[in-house]
C-alpha cells in the first residue's frame, strides 16, 4: 500500500475501501500484539512512481509501519525474491500469514502463490486488495473488478483461502 498507486497513470482502480480495510486489519493485529510485516516495492523501472527516490515509494498512512515492525524491500513482484521474508517467517515460527495490498494481479498474486508453494497457510483478504483496469495482449479491455475477481478465483483453495476483512476479524477476534 504505497502512495505511488495513487498516480493517475495506473488508470481506473476497483475497491476504494481497500485502504480502510487494511487499516482495520493492521489496527486489530497491533491491538492483539500479533506480528505485522510490511513489504515495500522499490521499482527499478525508470518511470515508475514506486522508485525508491520518489515520494510514491512511501507507504500510505493507513499502512505505514510503526517502530518494531519489519519492512522488506523488493524490486520484483514477489515479496520472497531478493528479500529475507521467508527466513524471517520461519525463524519466528510464523506459518499462518494474511496478505493484503496492491495490486491483486501483480505483487499480491505472485507473493500469495509463492507463500502457498513454500508451505505457508495463507489467507488473502479480498476486500483489502485492489487492482487497475488493463488492456490485454489482444487489445481487449478488462475492468479492475474483472481482473480482481479472476485472480481471487484462481488463487482460492489452491494457494490460499480468500476471505473478507469481516471474516478474518471474526476468525481471529
Amino acid at each position: 500500500m504505497q502512495q505511488g498507486f495513487d498516480d493517475p497513470t495506473w488508470g481506473q482502480r476497483n475497491n476504494p475501501d481497500a485502504e480502510a480495510n487494511v487499516s482495520n486489519l493492521i489496527s486489530f493485529w497491533r491491538k492483539e500484539k500479533a506480528p505485522v510485516i510490511h513489504v515495500q516495492h522499490c521499482s527499478l523501472e525508470p518511470d515508475s512512481p514506486l522508485r525508491s527516490e520518489r515520494p510514491g515509494c512511501q507507504f500510505k498512512p493507513e499502512a505505514a509501519p510503526i517502530e518494531g515492525e519489519p519492512t522488506f524491500k523488493k524490486t520484483v513482484n514477489s515479496a520472497f525474491i531478493g528479500t529475507n521474508l521467508e527466513s524471517h517467517l520461519r525463524d519466528n515460527g510464523l506459518e499462518n500469514i494474511v496478505i493484503v495490498g496492491l495490486t491483486t494481479d501483480h505483487c499480491v498474486s505472485t507473493s500469495t502463490r509463492m507463500a502457498g508453494n513454500l508451505g505457508f497457510n495463507v489467507t488473502l483478504v479480498s476486500d483489502a486488495t485492489a487492482t487497475f483496469d488493463r488492456i490485454g495482449h489482444n487489445g481487449t479491455g478488462y475492468s479492475a473488478d474483472e481482473i480482481h475477481e479472476i485472480h481471487l478465483a484462481s488463487l482460492n483453495d489452491e494457494f490460499c483461502a480468500v476471505r473478507s476483512t469481516e471474516e478474518v476479524l471474526n476468525k481471529f477476534g
